[in-house]
């Protein structure tokens, strides 16, 4: 018995239907189902952190147009100033009404300063009076202003230039530098210089000369500029619970002005903006749209980079959220998903079991049966008493079927051993008679043995292909009854189908020896080495299962005039039948090759084989019908058919044989024509 044998016969295909039944259904709901389930998260996780991006970057255009409105407003504000009529009426008063004017002007509008200053850089008059008479006025603000254009931007003031107009201004700049972690590394410890919102306007004097109207915000510490950022870009309840905005103006990398706290009670003044941001931002002019570590907290962060008149680089507007309400929201719901997944899978999977339960029962039955018939025990039944749906039916019939079956072989045995005795006593006497009548006496004994053997089997064949065809209706009907549920059984069905082909084809080898003038095929032009070739492939896992090793050898140049399928019959049955000789390994040597017999051109088709090979009593008998040296596997009909198929086409079978040294089978067949 083979190892697939032994398995069958343990039962190991029951499992196996079980198994695979099983994995069919449940595949989808616990493979496909969480990859889909995973892929979905995946995308819904990208596509939540872009929306967090594309909601800051939002917020990042209504800061800088609250930025660019503070710069437009202040221009036009000057503007109107050294264009009002009041303006023009104080010019040609003194300067002390002139200082009266820009210190109520400064007061309104909001202004830290404001002075007029000629074309040489001499203050006419300033609010609050400045504490340095000629400021520089080489800023390109002001020599726009003097050219006869109003003009506004951010500059950045040192110091001194502070202190030239404001010593209050000088000291608000001054911020002193907290040490902060992935800051750029620096040696200095203290931030004096400012960021102002710069504005000039022209203006025209009393006497007719040119002036400027300058005035400028300071924006370090500026907490109403900063705070009125935040509220804008973050009104109530436009974050969720938890979260928090935040904005923050930058003098380089230093924190000028910002809500951010560094902790409770102080805001996180002169902190540094890190090395990684630095560069994106500062460095190479980018907009920054990520996740940052600010301060003390991670937020989902805005930077953007400030130009100075000059077209400088000179800072950064910041806006950004607190990241860690929406962390935890999305992990919450990252959380539900997956536990109402696991939820519906473990209610749904016991129940696909309990309904997988009517189904492969009388599979594996039906399964393990046919396998057991296999193996040689023709007595094996699925034991199903009642024929509850289609797949109880087709058991049933197949128990009928087999009882035919099994009831058949017997009597054909029987009828066999009967005939082979009659044969045996019919050649005894025979032999007493004259030796020149031998060859004659043989051929009609064996005509005779052929009649009978070829009456009987034809009944045989006709009986049992009438619940075979029984069987294949009912399972068609099974199958499009389960309509798309068949699917689930696919691998049982096939096996089915492929056990009744077997029945069919075993049914059609005895009507095929029984009657081989009704079976013979159209015949057509082949070259053996194709035919050869389209044989291997059908038995490459029986050679591979039993090692062994092809060699062929291919000189024939002539067609032979068969059938394909019949010439194809022959060739497979004699490489099954030398690999079962060759069970340890071996080699099958095939070769084709042009020859001439009795002057008739052809072509000779060797099969050999170094396996066990066959003692003279069995070579005698090697054609004989339903002779074999395999019981549990052979039908004793292959060499026989196989010799009927070549004779019928002109051509003969000859074999020899050594024990232990192999077997070589030889096909020789006239040239097609």
């Amino acid at each position: 018995m083979s190892d697939e044998a032994a398995e069958v016969a343990k039962g190991g295909r029951g499992g196996s239907i079980r198994f695979k039944l099983l994995a069919i259904a449940l595949l989808p709901t616990l493979v496909i189902l969480p990859l889909l389930l995973g892929i979905t998260i995946v995308r819904w996780n990208a596509k939540f952190d872009a929306t967090l991006i594309t909601k800051v970057n939002g917020d990042l255009t209504i800061a800088h147009q609250y930025l660019s409105r503070i710069l437009e407003n202040t221009g036009e504000h000057i503007a109107a100033l050294g264009n009002s009529a009041r303006f023009r009426d104080v010019t040609a008063e003194d300067a002390a009404a002139m200082s009266d004017l820009l210190e109520t002007s400064r007061r309104d509008l909001g202004l830290d300063f404001l002075y007029l200053a000629d074309r040489d850089g001499a203050v006419l008059a300033s609010a609050p009076v400045l504490a340095m008479p000629s400021p520089k006025n080489d800023w390109p603000v002001i020599v726009a202003a003097f050219s006869g254009k109003s003009s506004t931007a951010i500059d950045i003031f040192d110091n001194a230039e502070l202190a030239g107009i404001s010593s209050a201004l000088a000291e608000r700049a001054r911020l002193e530098l907290v040490p902060t972690p992935n800051a750029v590394s620096t040696d200095r410890s203290v931030e004096t210089r400012g960021m102002v919102v710069h504005s000039a306007s022209p203006a025209s004097l009393g006497d007719g000369r040119q002036a400027a109207l300058v005035g400028g915000i300071l924006l370090n510490q500026n907490l109403v500029f900063i705070d009125t950022i935040n509220d804008l870009v973050y009104r109530e309840k436009s974050l969720p619970e938890g979260s928090q905005g935040t904005a923050t103006l930058f003098l380089e990398d230093v924190r000028i002005s910002t809500n951010v706290r560094l902790f409770e009670g102080r805001r996180a003044l002169g902190t540094r903006v890190s090395a990684a941001v630095r560069a994106n931002v500062l460095d190479e002019g980018k907009v920054w749209l990520d996740s940052a570590f600010v301060v003390n907290d991670w937020y989902i962060s805005a930077y953007e980079p400030i130009t100075d008149s000059f077209g400088k680089r000179v800072g950064m507007l910041y806006v950004g959220f607190l990241e860690a309400p929406f962390t935890r929201a999305k992990y919450e719901t990252l959380l539900m998903i997956a536990l109402a997944f696991l939820a519906i899978t473990a209610a749904s999977v016991p129940i696909f079991l309990y309904w997988a339960q009517g189904i492969f029962r009388p599979l594996e039955r039906m399964t393990g049966t046919i396998a057991k018939v296999e193996t040689g025990d023709l007595g094996a039944r699925t034991g199903l008493s009642l024929a509850r749906d289609e797949i109880g039916r087709v058991a049933l019939h197949l128990d009928h079927l087999l009882d035919q079956l099994q009831e058949r072989d017997r009597q054909l045995r029987e009828w066999n051993d009967e005939l082979n005795a009659r044969v045996d006593e019919r050649t005894r006497e025979l032999q007493l008679a004259n030796r020149q009548l031998e060859a004659t006496t043989k051929q009609l004994i064996m005509s005779e043995k052929l009649a009978a053997i070829g009456e009987i089997t034809a009944g045989v064949a006709h009986e049992i292909n009438n619940p075979v065809a029984v069987m294949q209706g009912n399972l068609e009907v099974a199958r499009n009854l389960m309509g798309d549920r068949a699917d689930l059984a696919r691998t049982e069905f096939r096996l089915l189908d492929e056990q009744i082909q077997r029945i069919s084809q075993i049914v059609t080898k005895l009507l095929q020896f029984a009657k081989p003038e009704e079976y013979a095929g159209y015949v057509e032009r082949h070259a053996p080495r194709d035919v050869i070739s389209d044989c291997l492939p059908l038995v490459r896992h029986l050679l591979e299962r039993a090692r062994i090793e092809v060699s062929r050898q291919d000189s024939a140049e002539r067609l032979v005039l068969m059938n394909r399928t019949e010439l194809q019959q022959v060739l497979v049955n004699l490489i099954v039948n030398a690999i079962h000789a060759m069970p340890d390994g071996g080699r099958l040597s095939l070769r084709t090759s042009d020859e001439d017999r009795n002057g008739r051109p052809g072509v000779a088709i060797e099969v050999a084989d170094t396996g066990v090979g066959m003692t003279g009593e069995v070579l005698e008998k090697v054609f004989d019908p339903f002779f074999t040296t395999k019981r549990q596997q052979g039908t004793g009909l292959g060499l026989s058919i196989s010799q009927t198929l070549v004779t019928r086409q002109g051509g003969r079978i000859s074999v020899e044989s050594e024990p232990g040294r192999g077997t070589s089978f030889e096909i020789w067949l006239p040239e097609a024509s």
